[in-house]
């Protein structure tokens, strides 16, 4: 879409860039999304642990005068219910909605890097710069280095 408005010299760089932060901030809220539903789920799973804990003891209270073996039981089954809670907001949960919310910062990354490419394209700079530019906003796990761009460019000429 913005090659398109590129081409036809109806905006100025200024609007453009204006429209693309707009255009990148639905996308991050958009992105979020899914990794807020998670985390509230996963803030919420301890509570629901500590139910299961309460009405474990309340039912084992309700056995009181019952054998030991059923007491146990009990005892133990309101411990699993808090454990269980514990261990998916925390094992399960929350790492997946860690996970989203990585995934979506380097998507995010990726459509900055086009961003200033296109940007430095429009105030005139050179295609070797432009992209250097937009090099240069990635994440460095992800950031070829200038020799590497530099090799992949000639090869791809």
């Amino acid at each position: 879409d913005y090659l398109r408005l590129m081409v036809g010299g109806n905006m100025n760089t200024f609007e453009l860039e204006s429209l693309m932060e707009v255009e990148l901030e639905t996308h991050h809220h958009e992105a979020g999304q899914a990794h807020n539903a998670l985390t509230k789920v996963s803030d919420g799973l301890p509570g629901f642990g500590i139910v299961a804990a309460v009405l474990g003891i309340v039912i084992t209270m309700a056995m009181i005068g019952g054998p030991p073996e059923a007491l146990g039981a009990h005892v133990g089954a309101a411990l699993v219910g808090t454990f269980l809670g514990i261990l998916l907001a925390y094992g399960y949960v929350g790492p997946m909605a860690a996970m989203l919310e990585h995934i979506a910062h380097e998507e995010a990354k990726f459509f900055e890097c086009i961003k200033v490419c296109l940007i430095a394209t429009l105030n005139g700079y050179a295609p070797q710069i432009a992209v250097e530019f937009g090099r240069k906003t990635l994440f460095s796990t992800e950031r070829p280095s200038f020799a590497e761009l530099e090799e992949h460019i000639k090869k791809s000429k």
